[in-house]
């Protein structure tokens, strides 16, 4: 079992920055692919990011490329999300997700373990 905990969430003003993290416990987090997603009221999860314990490139959604970046610590079983430029329609609950092996996934359903999420609002 892994347990997933994610911090940092909070309310920024349009074109400013957030870090968010998500601790593991239970397992370490080095043979896992460990994703983010959002997801607003009435809308399906949107994938975000992800990256492996391999360190290939890292899989970003098309509407973060360029602005949000996905990085990880194996050794504090960590992994942020450090979100730059920021948007009115970032606006949602940010998941942390991990999921056993190594191959860079998208849906949701790839994965094994969720957080319980953390609120990021942007103002306008």
């Amino acid at each position: 079992q892994v347990q997933l905990v994610e911090s940092g969430g909070g309310l920024v003003q349009a074109g400013g920055s957030l870090r968010l993290s998500c601790a593991a416990s239970g397992r370490t987090l080095g043979s896992y692919v460990m994703g983010w997603f959002r997801q607003v009221p009435g809308k399906e999860r949107e994938f975000v990011a992800a990256i492996n314990w391999r360190r290939d490139s890292p899989y970003y959604g098309d509407s973060v490329k360029g602005r949000f970046t996905i990085s990880r610590d194996n050794a504090k079983n960590t992994v942020y999300l450090q979100m730059n430029s920021l948007k009115s329609e970032d606006t949602s609950v940010y998941y942390c997700a991990a999921a056993l092996g190594y191959e860079l996934r998208s849906a949701p359903s790839g994965y094994d373990y969720w957080g319980q999420g953390t609120q990021v609002t942007v103002s306008s």
